[in-house]
C-alpha cells in the first residue's frame, strides 16, 4: 500500500522492493498503471530501467504483468538483457509460468531491444527506448525494430531525438 498524499495505493512490487521498505518510510517508486477488462492495477520499480523492462515484456504475445513482474524479479534488468544478447532462453527455467515456447519468443521478440553495453546506461538504451516510443505510436515491432537499426546505421552518434525523427521518416517512406 503506498500512501499518496492522503490516498492509498494498492501497488504490485517485486518481492524485493517490498522488503526493502519500512512502513512509513519515503520512496520513490517508479510506476506502470495497467488497465485490463477486469482490473485497473499499479505496478511499481525501484528505477526506470526496471521500468522499461517491464514495458519491454509486456510487449511480448503471453507475457502479461505479472509474469513481466515475476521476469524482473527472478532475472533483473542485467542478467535478463545478458540472456536476450546472447540469445540464451535457458536463462528463463527458473522463472516460474515461463515454460520454453514463452522464453523463445521472449529472446527472438525482443533481440535488439537490449544492450549490455556499460556506457549506454545498462537496459535502458536510446535504441530500445525509440523502439518501445514507436510501437506506442501503433508501429509493430518488427518494422520499428528494422527502422531504429537503419536509422542508427546512418546516424551512429545520434541523439534519441533525432533518431525517432529519422525511424519515423524511414517507416513513413515505406
Amino acid at each position: 500500500m503506498l500512501d499518496v498524499n492522503g490516498v492509498g495505493y494498492l501497488v504490485q512490487v517485486t518481492p524485493a522492493l517490498a522488503l526493502s521498505v519500512r512502513p512509513g518510510s519515503e520512496i520513490l517508486v517508479h510506476t506502470a498503471f495497467v488497465v485490463r477488462e477486469d482490473a485497473f492495477t499499479i505496478f511499481g520499480f525501484e528505477s526506470t530501467d526496471e521500468l522499461r523492462t517491464f514495458d519491454l515484456l509486456r510487449s511480448v504475445t503471453g507475457v502479461g504483468p505479472k509474469s513481466a513482474l515475476s521476469i524482473i524479479h527472478q532475472l533483473g534488468p542485467e542478467l535478463l538483457a545478458q540472456a536476450i544478447v546472447a540469445g540464451d532462453d535457458t536463462a528463463f527455467k527458473k522463472v516460474s509460468g515461463i515454460g520454453p515456447k514463452t522464453a523463445k519468443l521472449l529472446v527472438v521478440s525482443l533481440a535488439g531491444k537490449f544492450t549490455t553495453d556499460a556506457k549506454a546506461g545498462g537496459v535502458g538504451s536510446a535504441d530500445a527506448e525509440v523502439i518501445a516510443a514507436l510501437v506506442g505510436l501503433g508501429y509493430q515491432t518488427k518494422p520499428a525494430t528494422d527502422a531504429v537499426s537503419q536509422a542508427r546505421k546512418s546516424l551512429p552518434n545520434a541523439a534519441q531525438d533525432a533518431l525517432l525523427r529519422e525511424s519515423l521518416r524511414l517507416l513513413s517512406s515505406k
